[in-house]
């Protein structure tokens, strides 16, 4: 069973780093004015689907399981008006990534099928959060391919 805990927990990091790797290279050409761009009329700037995926780790994985305290305010994360410099929004997304990937790395075999509840969540366990949190990030790393295509395509 230490195998089988060590796999998982192995994987889910390696996954988790590679994503945010993803965002961070499609992140890279960007000057802050296209991070913050909203080329369609639907949908959200690269910027704020980053701050809305901090958000996300840092609620669902950083207050529910690492007990770090974080409130999440999920409405922000798609209207902030503000607009950090891209360099800031992406160092506390890779706070973020580092808490999730220490968290992983902590969790013993039985924590992985702890009971987890959370609002807005619809895992039943840690390994089902973790999981979904990871699809979830890669559903919004196919979002930023799809922004960084047409503000590169737009000039």
């Amino acid at each position: 069973m230490a195998d089988l805990q060590k796999t998982v927990a192995s994987r889910l990091a390696g996954r988790y780093t590679k994503l945010a790797g993803m965002v961070r290279e499609l992140a890279a050409p960007l000057k802050d004015e296209q991070f913050w761009a909203k080329p369609f009329p639907f949908g959200n700037s690269f910027g704020h689907l980053v701050l809305h995926l901090t958000g996300n780790l840092n609620y669902y994985i950083g207050a529910q399981i690492a007990g770090t305290g974080y409130v999440r305010d999920r409405p922000l994360e798609f209207s902030e008006a503000e607009r950090p410099s891209k360099a800031e929004v992406l160092k506390k997304f890779d706070q973020a990534i580092e808490m999730v990937i220490a968290t992983i790395s902590s969790q013993s075999a039985d924590d992985w099928s702890k009971e987890y509840t959370a609002v807005g969540a619809d895992a039943q366990d840690r390994f089902g959060i973790v999981l979904a949190c990871a699809t979830h990030l890669h559903h919004h790393v196919g979002q930023m391919m799809y922004l960084g295509f047409e503000l590169k395509r737009r000039g």
